[in-house]
């Protein structure tokens, strides 16, 4: 006797969604918030726009880029004593400011050297 013999051959899930007429033109107000998490007064943003505008156009330039950028977190650990894990610190790079436009930028190097210089980034991953 087979797994697959005594299973349901396809599934079918269905939802219902009722959607008023009337709203459906208008805008929700929350979509008109900005959803963007960085404060009207944002002293990185000069900064911000430095790093998303620096264009990898040089092999030497990508390679020292994905060298100093980590690909994880080298804060996060966890401690541990004959095989348990005591402590965990969790990773701490998503509190620094820039955090996106690094990995971004890392990204970019990353993709620079993959398709344009045709080279295996895998050592740096």
């Amino acid at each position: 006797m087979k797994v697959f013999d005594n299973t349901t051959k396809k599934l079918l899930i269905a939802s219902w969604v009722w959607i008023n007429q009337a709203e459906v033109g208008k805008p929700h107000p929350t979509q008109l918030q900005n959803t963007n998490s960085h404060s009207r007064w944002d002293i990185f943003k000069p900064l911000r726009r430095w790093i998303d505008n620096i264009q990898v156009s040089d092999r030497q330039l990508a390679h020292r880029l994905c060298q100093m950028i980590p690909a994880q977190c080298p804060f996060e650990r966890d401690i541990k004593l004959f095989n348990k894990t005591l402590l965990y610190i969790p990773p701490m790079c998503k509190l620094n400011p820039l955090y996106e436009e690094v990995v971004s930028l890392r990204f970019r190097a990353l993709c620079y050297l993959a398709d344009e210089c045709g080279e295996d980034v895998s050592q740096y991953c």
